[in-house]
């Protein structure tokens, strides 16, 4: 019999893919309108999407982000989404392992990603607040090219059985300086702030997924959960992903940038990347395709995302990844506004 943490995993899957069903994400990046270009004077083939940073080498600048593991089921949707990785040679990053720190049962549903695709780019991850020894399980547990750590603090508020202790800063500084793989620290969806972004620089973090409000809202799976107290009142907490971006724009430090949240297209790909983010994680669009239309419904849409991606760039005359900075575009009066006042904080 499995234990409560696996359970709540399967829970968390089947409340998402009911939340897609039901209304799909309700933000998109209408806020951001790119100027248009009827001379960008460049061909598709000789655009370059891949991704040339110190420590991520990839053929492409999206990838399948956390989802899910720790039970049975869940190791399944693993696996599958393992094979996909492999057709397609796009990253992936595994759901939350923190299971695996007290269920040794529970360690097959992670380690089958390696298993499936042993040549793989894939990202650990564990919650904040874990020690730099966990952290190093973790990883090598599923051999795993990088770590994502993820900060939730807002869905562990909602969670029935979450933490209330937000001590977080120590640890993490602990798992950079000691993890032999890159470290992400990744929201959850309830975005990021400048303040954020200074308090990890400060602690030797390099890169951040912003994590935006827009795709699956951990607030609302939690408070599905959760029978005792009501907590409807959090479900727009946080930044979305283009404000989270912003903020990014307007910090002062030196973090990379990736971002998830809310992708739901290539032209979302295309747009965070022109606001800064250097890869683009998405996972409740792609758990949706995976669980409609299986994994060669999955495979296609990635080949054809990637595809897209190529005719993307060449739309805004952009050769490269390093290009896109140069794209104009405006921003809606709201994302505007929220940009002006920030810019003033």
């Amino acid at each position: 019999m499995e234990s409560a943490h696996a359970h709540r995993k399967d829970e968390h899957l089947a409340i998402t893919e009911a939340n897609i069903r039901k209304a799909g994400s309700k933000e998109n990046f209408a806020d951001l309108r790119i100027i248009h270009d009827g001379l960008p004077e460049l061909a598709v083939a000789d655009t370059d999407i891949s991704v040339n940073l110190a420590d991520f080498k990839l053929p492409m600048p999206f990838y399948i982000e956390a989802m899910t593991g720790g039970s049975f089921r869940t190791g399944q949707i693993n696996g599958q989404l393992a094979q996909v990785a492999k057709e397609t040679q796009v990253a992936m990053a595994v759901g939350s392992q923190s299971i695996t720190l007290k269920d040794k049962s529970s360690y097959e549903s992670f380690e089958i990603v390696r298993k499936v695709n042993p040549d793989g780019f894939i990202f650990a991850n564990l919650g904040a607040g874990k020690t730099a020894q966990d952290a190093q399980f973790a990883i090598d547990l599923i051999n795993a090219n990088a770590l994502e750590i993820h900060i939730n603090v807002a869905q562990e508020i909602v969670m029935p059985e979450g933490d209330r202790n937000f001590n977080w800063l120590e640890d993490i500084a602990e798992i950079v300086r000691t993890v032999n793989v890159p470290v992400i620290v990744k929201e959850v969806g309830f975005g990021i702030s400048q303040q954020t972004l200074a308090k990890l620089a400060a602690i030797g973090v390099q890169y951040v997924n912003v994590g935006g409000r827009g795709g699956t809202n951990f607030a609302a799976i939690e408070n599905q959960r959760n029978h005792d107290t009501d907590y409807d009142f959090m479900l727009d907490w946080g930044q979305t992903t283009l404000e989270s971006l912003i903020e990014g724009q307007l910090s002062n430090t030196d973090i990379t940038l990736f971002a998830t949240g809310g992708i739901n297209n290539p032209l979302d790909i295309l747009k965070t990347q022109i606001m800064g983010a250097k890869m683009t994680g998405v996972a409740g669009h792609f758990l949706h395709t995976l669980l409609t239309k299986k994994e060669v419904g999955l495979t296609n849409e990635i080949l054809t995302w990637q595809r897209q991606l190529h005719e993307l760039y060449a739309l805004v005359g952009a050769k490269n990844q390093a290009d896109l900075a140069q794209t104009e575009y405006l921003l809606s009066s709201q994302l505007a506004n929220y940009r002006q006042q920030r810019t003033n904080n």
